[in-house]
């Protein structure tokens, strides 16, 4: 082996969504806490630069228009993980494909960084560890605030076994 697969990765993003998904379903107001990771005012404006994100270059790789942010509402996490589940079911779409050109590039315009070139194999490398990059923050601000995460978050996890 020398790689982990798309797949793979994809379900790691995958478990650690779905805990924070309960999370903020049994904690509501952490939305409101304040935050300043990527010029974001507030915990529910991370979690929309997230799933945003993930969104926004799944559909690149499948060749659409990309949301803007103005589309992607983050009032509720049932609003923002509705979001992260059409770009799941977007990448399961490019990842199940038996002919894809991985190292073809692709042209796209960033928020922050203007226009860019990729390769389809970096975008999608890029938008998983994007996710789970960000949550490990987010992790430590809401531990600040008092709520605890109270599964663990490493990739170690995703293939243990107690013995």
């Amino acid at each position: 082996m020398t790689a982990l697969s798309g797949m793979e990765l994809l379900a790691w993003v995958e478990q650690t969504s779905t805990g924070w998904r309960n999370l903020v379903c049994e904690h509501p107001e952490m939305l409101s806490q304040p935050c300043d990771v990527r010029e974001t005012s507030s915990v529910a404006g991370l979690l929309q630069h997230i799933v945003a994100v993930e969104l926004r270059y799944a559909q690149r790789l499948n060749g659409m228009k990309e949301s803007s942010y103005d589309e992607i509402g983050f009032s509720s996490g049932e609003e923002l993980y509705s979001t992260h589940d059409r770009a799941m079911e977007l990448l399961r779409i490019v990842l199940g494909r038996d002919e894809f050109q991985w190292e073809e590039n692709i042209e796209f315009t960033t928020r922050s960084s203007g226009t860019m070139r990729a390769s389809r194999r970096v975008v999608l490398v890029h938008l998983l560890m994007h996710s789970i990059r960000h949550y490990a923050q987010l992790a430590t601000l809401v531990r600040h605030h008092g709520i605890v995460p109270n599964w663990p978050m490493d990739y170690l996890f995703m293939g243990m076994q107690p013995i």
